[in-house]
């Protein structure tokens, strides 16, 4: 935005508090901000009806932990060589313990999950017995949670500027103190004062191809599975005015899925979830043409135990799933039941029952042979008929000798024989700007940049390990924080 003045004359809008992005995170900000007795505004990049972030998609679950103690443990063991100041530990494991009263105080319905597994996704840890994940209401799924934090925030007087997505941050020259911010409708761009304080809340870097080939360790390109929307706006607005950041190389991935030009977010295949068992052999290879991993095991959000440490499954590409006739005739490769994940519940894709149409539009490449199919997509036809014999010998044994992998130990059979080329994929980004344990965005000397707070992935607590549902309530938690310290702040006019 060039040739802007540094404090603008008028302003189009103006609030005591301004929150960039509504997910779970500007929800817990606004509200919270609001009952406090602030006028806020809600800055979103999405159109109505595609708000929401990660947080519409996602299982909705969130973390309550049982155990200010035990979470403290938990979440330190989770971090591991990659620590976390402990005021921030333990402000974060206090506010966790609080998501569920919070919430049912302003009317929700905290339902703790009943189904197996019960989802401690690293047991061996200590404090991992306080962990426990909710959701609103007594039914699972389908965004049900994202709608009762939707409706709380509209119950308020609380203005939701839909397709303004916030662009540069208002700095005054001589304070350092964040005035507001500047963002887009359109053609115009408009500001909207922040008397009191701005809270960044608009996700991860996921959509951010740079970002990702510059700060996530071994992967060129990677697509998400979550809102198209979040890209990184809120780390470069940060970076602009002295932020530091934090955690950049850590996130919820990788997985391996489908992601086409047509939409925006990734397929997930089912021949590789972890607990579904289909008829026909299936394995995936790499540009060599041959399998790296057991592509049927059960990551921890894209983290493979690897020489004692846990890393990011190696994913390395082009990847290409190799199919026999008789797992694509078995069904969709895709299930789109609208469970979670942008494709299923926003996208809706129809893929069809018979593959047909995806084969119609190359998505699935075919051939008769196993030769002829790696040169349709550029593999070395020799070995990749040694990787299906190899195969397809190990499974005749009952024992994948290379990797380990148990479940649908299965031979590609007969042709024709299909590729689908497979790219990294993920739920979000963790890092971000770095915050305190008062939500204030820091500057590299650890100074906080006055008048400028942050929640939810944005710059999350989480540095190495993750536990599922975290990030859904670390966006409660924080956002709680940084919207009542923020309500705190004398107004500067």
């Amino acid at each position: 935005m060039p040739n802007q003045p540094a404090v603008p004359e008028t302003w189009d809008v103006e609030a005591d508090v301004v929150v960039v992005g509504f997910g779970a995170a500007g929800f817990a900000t606004a509200v919270t901000a609001h009952d406090l007795g602030a006028k806020v505004v809600i800055l979103e990049k999405a159109p109505e009806g595609q708000e929401g972030g990660n947080t519409r998609v996602a299982g909705q679950g969130y973390l309550n932990t049982s155990s200010v103690e035990s979470a403290i443990a938990y979440l330190t063991a989770l971090c591991g060589p990659f620590t976390v100041p402990e005021p921030m530990v333990k402000v974060w494991a206090e506010e966790m313990c609080k998501n569920n009263d919070w919430l049912a105080s302003l009317g929700g319905d905290p339902q703790e999950h009943q189904h197996p597994p019960v989802g401690i996704e690293f047991p061996d840890l200590p404090g991992a017995e306080c962990v426990h994940k909710f959701h609103d209401g007594p039914t699972y799924g389908y965004s049900y949670t994202w709608q009762l934090f939707e409706r709380l925030t509209k119950q308020r007087p609380i203005q939701i500027l839909y397709e303004t997505p916030g662009r540069q941050l208002i700095q005054n020259p001589l304070t350092g103190e964040i005035l507001g911010v500047r963002a887009q409708q359109g053609d115009r761009t408009i500001a909207v004062k922040a008397r009191k304080g701005v809270v960044l809340t608009c996700g991860g870097f996921e959509n951010n191809q740079e970002m990702i080939r510059n700060y996530l360790p071994g992967i060129p390109y990677c697509y998400t599975s979550g809102s198209p929307y979040n890209e990184g706006d809120g780390i470069t607005m940060a970076m602009s005015v002295g932020a530091d950041l934090w955690h950049m190389n850590n996130y919820a991935g990788p997985s391996m899925a489908l992601k086409v030009p047509d939409v925006r977010t990734t397929f997930s295949m089912q021949a590789f979830h972890y607990s579904k068992v289909l008829p026909g052999g299936a394995i995936v290879v790499g540009p060599d043409g041959r399998r790296f991993a057991d592509e049927k095991y059960k990551t921890r959000h894209g983290k493979v135990p690897v020489n004692g440490r846990w890393l990011p499954l190696s994913t390395p590409c082009p990847m290409y799933m190799i199919l026999d006739h008789a797992h694509l005739s078995a069904g969709p490769l895709y299930d789109k039941h609208p469970s979670h994940g942008w494709t299923q519940i926003v996208e809706k894709y129809d893929w069809s029952p018979d593959n047909s149409a995806e084969i119609a539009k190359g998505w699935i490449r075919q051939a008769d042979t196993v030769a002829g199919l790696a040169n349709i997509v550029g593999l070395d036809p020799g070995v990749l008929e040694a990787t299906v014999d190899r195969w397809n010998s190990q499974c005749a044994a009952g024992e994948d000798t290379d990797f380990g992998r148990t479940l649908m130990l299965t031979p590609l059979a007969k042709g024709p024989f299909y590729a689908v080329e497979m790219s990294p994929s993920m739920l979000n980004t963790q890092g971000g700007p770095r915050r305190n344990e008062h939500g204030q965005i820091v500057r590299p000397d650890g100074s906080p940049i006055p008048r400028l707070y942050s929640s939810g992935e944005l710059g999350s607590i989480y540095s190495y390990l993750y536990q599922g549902t975290g990030n859904l309530g670390e966006c409660l938690a924080f956002g709680r924080v940084s919207g009542r310290n923020a309500v705190a702040e004398t107004p500067w006019a």
